[in-house]
């Protein structure tokens, strides 16, 4: 009885959290253009205006390209910097962890309005790659947290063994090192990747118009009324996000990732 009513809270609860979900997921199937729920018809048209319509399909593009370029820039800012603070160089090498994880943990809007000072001072805002480079300083706290916890698994024997057979720092690197931190490279990129492609304010805040992503086209096309698109290309980043953490999950160690830590008890 007690575990009926465990899984009946559980379901209730899941439900809850996911009606918002199942609510947008109706709207972008209507047959007219209308937001209404249920939905009044059924037509996934609207997916196919995000490819078919030149406006949705090039801010698909830039987001995609703003996202696979700003995550591979936050990996290559985190990877040496992870690698410094493991080898721990020199004592204050911790100021730029903390350095590293201020831009995400303070309120997004502060971060974008510092962004937006800088490149206002000089002269560069509204230039596309500014948003690429506000991208990578934003997200880049994610790639140094898991490159960090694969850093942390590493046995430091095999660093050892390495050198006393002649390796420098470089082989060591690339032949020892790297192999063993390359699922949590690439989830790091994953995960900045996911929210790079969802982000909203930075973006707008670096490029204003200049470079029209999803979300800001989404917001700009409310000022003229609503259309099931906008519902259709929310699905399709919830789409995109479970299949990029599902292959994570799949292929790494997702709750170690997350920075659960393993019990020590058989």
């Amino acid at each position: 009885m007690i575990s009926w009513l465990k899984r009946f809270y559980f379901l209730i609860i899941g439900l809850f959290l996911s009606l918002p979900l199942i609510v947008v997921a109706g709207v972008s199937v209507n047959a007219k253009q209308t937001l209404a729920f249920p939905p009044q018809g059924f037509s996934l048209s609207w997916y196919g205006e995000i490819f078919a319509n030149p406006e949705w399909r090039s801010a698909l593009i830039a987001s995609v390209v703003l996202a696979t370029t700003s995550a591979a820039l936050a990996v290559l800012i985190a990877l040496p910097l992870s690698w410094f603070l493991w080898r721990r160089i020199a004592p204050w090498a911790n100021i730029f962890q903390v350095l590293g994880i201020a831009p995400f943990t303070l309120p997004p809007v502060i971060t974008a309005l510092g962004l937006l000072t800088f490149w206002a001072t000089t002269g560069f805002y509204g230039q596309p790659w500014t948003a690429v480079i506000g991208h990578a300083i934003f997200f880049v706290t994610l790639p140094l947290v898991t490159l960090s916890l694969g850093f942390s698994a590493i046995d430091r024997s095999f660093v050892e063994a390495a050198a006393t057979m002649g390796a420098n720092d470089r082989t060591i690197f690339r032949t020892v090192v790297l192999p063993l931190i390359l699922p949590y490279l690439v989830s790091g990129y994953a995960f900045a990747f996911v929210l790079s492609l969802n982000e909203y304010i930075v973006a707008y805040m670096t490029v204003g118009f200049t470079l029209e992503t999803l979300p800001i086209k989404i917001f700009n096309a409310l000022r003229y009324g609503y259309t099931p698109t906008m519902a259709s290309v929310t699905i399709l980043f919830v789409i995109t996000a479970a299949v990029i953490f599902s292959l994570v999950a799949k292929f790494g160690d997702l709750p170690k990732l997350l920075g659960a830590m393993a019990s020590d008890e058989p």
